[in-house]
């Protein structure tokens, strides 16, 4: 039985306005400037609560605590922020995964996580000096 409350319209909220995965932690820092007195516990229970119904999935990555990210609407990988421990949602997929397969075996799926730093722990908010930076690599 799906059940609305301040608490967890106050959580669906923080976790659409992230537009990326929170961690528990960021979930319940967002939430409780909606709700005064919101508990962690409430946090995770509605957190489970809304994965049972399919709202968020739970993105697990070795040696980092879970987060929570609306259900995605199509197949994407992940970046990790090293140094403010955000994780950003990437919206490509490298082609050509097949061809690193050695002969005879077949590819089911696929997760791509990849670490460094985000342009706000860098200092540098634009995109294209990225992009730049990149290509000459």
């Amino acid at each position: 039985m799906k059940r609305d409350t301040q608490q967890r319209d106050a959580i669906r909220k923080a976790l659409l306005s992230a537009g990326r995965p929170l961690s528990v932690n960021e979930v319940f820092e967002l939430a409780k400037n909606e709700v005064a007195g919101l508990g962690i516990a409430t946090v995770y229970r509605n957190l489970k609560a809304l994965q049972t119904e399919e709202w968020i999935v739970q993105v697990d990555l070795p040696g980092q605590p879970s987060r929570w990210e609306v259900s995605p609407q199509a197949h994407h990988h992940h970046f990790l922020c090293r140094t403010c421990d955000k994780l950003f949602e990437i919206h490509d997929c490298p082609e050509g995964l097949i061809r690193l397969l050695p002969e005879g075996y077949t590819l089911e799926e696929h997760d791509i996580l990849l670490r460094g730093q985000c342009d706000t722990c860098t200092g540098n908010t634009n995109a294209d000096a990225n992009q730049k930076r990149l290509k000459g690599n």
